[in-house]
């Protein structure tokens, strides 16, 4: 068994710096949603880089983009991450997965030739900012893409992802080409996105499972009234029932403890004005545990907490899934190739679960995965904040490195 593998800290740097300029606002984070014109830059910036490495790139019909290590199978380990961002995003999520993973088969390719190939991805979707794709790019290499899906899927301008998809050079007939049934592994280097790799002085964390995520709709109506005409007690304030609704499931939420966590963060209040009391509220749920039981109980509760409120204000309320996710856990042969990899580059790790979703949750369903993080200065993520360190940067790399010579250079994995 060879030593570590150790990537270009140089190379890697520049990665992340001219990667994390593609989109961006100054002072408001980046805006690289599928297909706009960020996001293209970004895919052809990839593709110079993967030429220059050495490695064989390309764009499947979706937009996900390939650099290739060629090897004496057809048969691929693959590694990469997502190229989008949320709105006003950091440079990191997702972001460091690819370029890390490039930096990686760089670094593998003076090696020679792997028995198994590599690949790496930048996945062209998964934050689901512009489109509700929810992990498109995996779901097209997994052939679960609807075929009417290009054509109902519309973005906040009401333009449809078909048209988003031509303009962007891509054809959405072309999209069943996407499906891979070559894939022997995929592993995903990622920020952690929280804070417990840096609070605990964590290198490398190993993920076992990825949690169960919720997604609901909760709609309050009431009645719309003058709001100085109406008497406090003769009124049936929408907002005020909802109010009370996320209060309550919040601290539901915060007395179940570690690692349940839920978030009240999108909300409409109709008609939005001063001096009328509101007759209509709407806000999500998002609700994430990594045992799936302990989730469905919150649910419940949710669902019961929600309906006892609309009856003390006399609103009616409705509740809409949006999504509704099983915790994927990741493979525990990959995981073993980790822990041995984190070993041979000398470096500290912990297990852990992710808080966050990601494009291997629904990769593990078809295609043994595994997952590391590397820690997020102050837990930050989602935000222009955003920041992981360089030197952090390339210890998961190498890990990362590392685990992929194992993989396709050793017979035996």
């Amino acid at each position: 068994m060879t030593g570590p593998v150790r990537v270009d800290e140089q190379l890697l740097g520049t990665y992340v710096e001219e990667l994390g300029r593609i989109g961006e606002v100054p002072g408001n984070g980046l805006f690289r949603f599928q297909y706009n014109e960020a996001w293209q830059q970004a895919r052809d910036q990839l593709l110079q880089w993967i030429e220059q490495a050495g490695l064989e790139g390309r764009v499947d019909a979706v937009g996900n983009v390939f650099g290739r290590l060629p090897g004496r199978s057809d048969r691929v380990v693959l590694t990469g991450s997502h190229v989008d961002t949320v709105p006003s995003g950091g440079r990191y999520d997702g972001a460091l997965g690819v370029v890390g993973g490039l930096a990686a088969l760089a670094a593998l390719r003076e090696h020679g030739t792997p028995e198994r190939t590599l690949e790496v991805v930048a996945l062209c979707e998964e934050e689901s900012s512009r489109f509700t794709g929810n992990f498109f790019g995996t779901r097209a290499m997994l052939g679960l893409i609807e075929p009417d899906e290009p054509d109902r899927l519309v973005d906040a301008d009401g333009i449809r992802l078909a048209e988003a998809m031509r303009e962007a050079g891509l054809d959405p007939a072309a999209i069943p080409t996407a499906q891979r049934s070559d894939l022997d592994a995929f592993l995903e280097l990622h920020i952690e996105q929280g804070r417990v790799l840096a609070d605990e002085g964590v290198e490398v964390g190993l993920v076992e499972v990825i949690p169960a995520i919720t997604w609901q709709t909760v709609t309050v109506r009431g009645q719309q009234d003058h709001a100085g005409a109406t008497p406090m007690d003769l009124r049936r304030d929408a907002f005020q029932a909802a109010a009370e609704m996320s209060r309550r499931i919040t601290r539901l939420v915060e007395g179940r403890g570690r690692p349940a966590v839920v978030t009240t963060g999108r909300w409409e209040v109709v008609p939005g004005l001063p001096s009328i009391v509101p007759g209509l509220a709407r806000f999500s749920v998002d609700l994430r545990h990594p045992q799936e039981p302990v989730r469905d109980r919150l649910l419940a509760e949710i669902d019961r907490i929600c309906a006892d409120v609309a009856a003390d204000h006399e609103v009616q309320v409705e509740i809409v899934r949006d999504k509704h996710e099983e915790p994927a856990s990741m493979d525990a042969g990959l995981l073993a190739v980790l822990r041995d990899a984190v070993d041979s580059c000398g470096v500290s790790s912990r297990s852990m679960p992710s808080g966050a979703g990601h494009d291997s949750q629904l990769m593990a369903s078809r295609v043994p995965t595994a997952m590391l993080f590397v820690p997020s200065v102050g837990g930050r993520s989602h935000s222009p904040a955003e920041f992981t360190e360089l030197a952090d940067c390339v210890r998961g790399a190498s890990v990362l490195a590392t685990a992929l010579h194992r993989l396709a250079f050793d017979p035996g994995n």
